[in-house]
């Protein structure tokens, strides 16, 4: 993929066959939108800036959501569950036991 850079700030982000435009926060595949919300999109940032780590729930609420990760909540399950569904990225998110998940794509 070729990175289209705007100054130092990289606009658009190519991950697989996804292609994340940070200026305009879109999500395309072939062309096509993918329209997520805006959590969605902050927590998809957030995989594709930590590829092949491990971020626990705790971690990804607290960057996405903001503030203390509460200990009953399902809010990061539930959104991860949605933007695999919407991405078919079924394979790529892999859930770590009792941890909290990772991206995975080819280096």
């Amino acid at each position: 993929g070729i990175l289209r850079r705007h100054g130092k700030l990289q606009t658009v982000i190519q991950i697989e066959d996804l292609e994340i435009n940070t200026s305009a926060m879109t999500v395309t595949r072939d062309g096509t939108e993918i329209i997520l919300t805006k959590k969605e999109y902050e927590l998809l940032l957030f995989f594709v800036q930590n590829p092949g780590i491990v971020l626990y729930k705790s971690t990804i609420y607290e960057h996405v959501w903001g503030g203390e990760y509460p200990e009953k909540t399902r809010t990061v399950e539930l959104h991860v569950q949605r933007l695999k569904k919407k991405l078919d990225w079924g394979e790529k998110i892999k859930t770590v036991h009792m941890i909290g998940y990772r991206l995975e794509v080819p280096k």
